[in-house]
């Protein structure tokens, strides 16, 4: 299907401007269903460019490895400069990727959350997603100031994304006044929860922290429901996910909130419906943030190009300087490729899989 629409992206047209975007993201592996969601938010983005553009793209699964998304570059370079690239949201790849970036100068326009990818002052990295200094500023405040909680349990992945994450929730929790009561990294491959949320539970917390990856998100909460544990839970954007909840009977899910920076799913305004009757109509399925911070992404490179940005430094320029307002929120870059600076709290009330937007956090845009 990507495949089909990537071939067909545009008609040829006298002058048109030729660009090369591959999408270059993992859609085999222990983030299959994350990366899958940002192939598609890409491929849909690029189906309908603007009248003037005429867009090559190819899609390239990196898997998880650091040096699937190295070797990934490197052949999408080895067959022309990109004009951009939808790159990895592993952290761990899109780390291993920014040498290989700045060396080829190419933008890449990613949805990781990893803190660290935009910190290392490299000019060609776009980050689509609200970075964990805004997501986990908004995860922590809520359990505090919205829930009353001051016993957090934070459990966390031990990939780079959860070890960045596990930082900034401690950050916040400092900042509130609160001290975890239990913190613990489990490896993305584990297939029982119950050692951890046992010794969790030991520490007597009133609020289960999550900052997992999609399949460890609905094992745990699966599981901590198979205990019968009433403490609330409020999870990390991988739960906010359709394809996350769809393995989880909505009764399992009563009581769980998420971050997120925003749920298609949920409504809103007229041209976010419109984007999730295209995306359930192109992938039969639903959209996630994450898609749409990826189509958002993709669309200002888009954007950008049929303003007459066509060469890789030009998209690099107008990335950094350029204020877009997307279909999840207006973007503009804070000098470092931070992107988007807002999170949302999304909440189930255990009768349905969709949730429902609770709470907003707006972070100050850059001047």
């Amino acid at each position: 299907m990507a495949a089909a629409l990537l071939a067909s992206v545009i008609p040829p047209a006298a002058a048109a401007a030729e660009l090369n975007i591959p999408v270059l993201v993992p859609v085999t592996g222990f983030l299959a269903l994350e990366g899958t969601s940002q192939r598609n938010g890409a491929v849909l983005a690029l189906s309908d460019a603007p009248a003037g553009l005429k867009v090559e793209s190819e899609v390239i699964d990196t898997g998880t490895a650091p040096e699937g998304a190295v070797t990934a570059l490197e052949r999408a370079a080895g067959r022309g400069t990109p004009t951009a690239v939808a790159a990895s949201m592993l952290g761990t790849q899109m780390l291993a990727m920014l040498p290989l970036a700045e060396e080829y100068g190419v933008p890449l326009v990613t949805v990781s959350g990893t803190a660290s990818i935009t910190e290392r002052g490299n000019p060609w990295v776009f980050r689509f997603f609200p970075g964990d200094g805004v997501t986990k500023t908004a995860h922590a405040r809520y359990a505090v100031e919205e829930l009353g909680k001051r016993r957090p349990a934070v459990i966390h992945q031990t990939t780079a994304y959860g070890q960045s994450g596990q930082a900034h929730l401690r950050d916040a929790f400092a900042k509130l006044g609160v001290e975890p009561v239990f913190e613990e990294g489990v490896d993305p491959g584990i297939r029982d929860m119950l050692p951890v949320l046992t010794k969790a539970m030991a520490a007597n917390p009133d609020v289960l922290i999550l900052h997992l990856h999609s399949g460890p998100t609905a094992l745990f909460i699966r599981q901590a429901a198979a205990m019968g544990i009433t403490v609330p839970i409020v999870a990390g954007s991988a739960m906010h996910q359709p394809s996350t909840a769809a393995l989880l009977e909505p009764a399992e899910l009563k009581g769980v909130c998420a971050e997120s920076s925003a749920s298609p799913v949920s409504g809103g305004t007229p041209e976010l419906e419109r984007f999730t009757a295209d995306y359930r109509a192109t992938f039969k399925t639903e959209p996630d943030a994450f898609a749409l911070g990826q189509y958002d992404g993709i669309r200002m490179v888009l954007d950008a190009a049929a303003k007459g940005a066509e060469t890789p430094e030009a998209i690099r320029d107008a990335l950094a300087k350029s204020t877009y307002q997307g279909l999840a929120m207006t973007y503009r870059s804070d000098g470092r490729g931070n992107m988007a600076h807002s999170a949302v709290i999304v909440c189930y009330d255990g009768a349905s899989r969709v949730p429902a937007v609770v709470k907003r956090y707006d972070t100050a845009a850059p001047p």
